[in-house]
């Protein structure tokens, strides 16, 4: 295995835990996520939709500007 390719497994792996230690500890500082406007929720008797599309532009956004500094760091 490439060494290169491992380090980036390892440091996706760091990422995704810090993630979820945010996550779990402060978890209502993000409960505005998903319920965006232009986030289609439709909620029936027995079914329910969720379509986070203004949410997903909004990680899109964030994770493009981010890689985008790494690459010219």
């Amino acid at each position: 295995m490439n060494p290169e390719i491992a380090k980036w497994i390892i440091t996706a792996g760091l990422m995704i835990t810090v993630m979820g230690i945010i996550m779990y500890f402060y978890g209502n500082v993000f409960a505005w996520f998903g319920r965006l406007p232009g986030d289609i929720r439709i909620e029936r008797e027995n079914f329910s939709f969720f379509f986070p599309i203004t949410s997903m532009i909004l990680i899109s956004v964030a994770l493009t500007i981010i890689f985008r500094l790494i690459r010219q760091l």
